[in-house]
């Protein structure tokens, strides 16, 4: 099975591609929009700026084949950054619009919290699919605040809930980083991987 792996510009895209290799994937960094809708699996990653990540996507001409492979529910991966970028804004750049695939603006953590949030947490899904409950890696100020009509979701604790991690048919977006998370998160991507 093919994955591709998307560059933002701002990606994490080594720790993505060392991932995908430890779970037996062979994965391929993406260059067009032809490759993408071509290919088996997707990962749309990102550390970074909304912005400036929407543009780079725009530049290399691949919005339209990310947003047509979320719509027939294709296998499509969003981490981190990655799960912000599928939704219609972010508070972090106003006037930037998303893939707009998620019915969401992406707000700002407040309140007596430390953020950026990095480090471990908690992760506890509801009637999800790929996600179980366990421990993972993150590294976000901002966050998705509740589950859009049509998904799934898991949730954590950081200054209040927050949406950790969406699931639709075979669409995934986990707002921390599978790759760095240890057993569980390589577990997590496999069972991506094999749907």
């Amino acid at each position: 099975m093919s994955v591709l792996v998307v560059r933002t510009g701002t990606a994490n895209t080594a720790s993505v591609l060392a991932g995908l290799r430890r779970i037996g994937a062979a994965p391929r960094l993406a260059h067009d929009a032809g490759e993408l809708a071509a290919a088996d699996h997707v990962v749309l990653p990102g550390v970074g700026a909304f912005d400036a990540a929407m543009d780079a996507l725009r530049a290399d001409g691949l919005v339209e084949a990310l947003v047509e492979r979320v719509a027939a529910d294709r296998p499509t991966l969003g981490i981190c950054l990655g799960l912000q970028l599928l939704a219609e804004s972010s508070e972090e750049s106003p006037g930037a619009r998303g893939l707009g695939v998620i019915p969401a603006r992406i707000e700002r953590f407040s309140g007596p919290v430390r953020i950026p949030q990095l480090g471990w947490n908690r992760v506890e899904p509801e009637g999800a699919r790929f996600l179980e409950p366990g421990h993972a890696y993150f590294a976000n100020s901002y966050r998705l605040g509740a589950c859009p009509a049509g998904w799934t979701a898991a949730y954590t604790d950081h200054g209040g809930r927050f949406v950790s991690a969406l699931e639709r048919g075979r669409v995934l977006a986990c707002q921390f980083h599978p790759e760095l998370s240890g057993p569980w998160g390589l577990a997590l991507l496999e069972r991506w991987w094999r749907c």
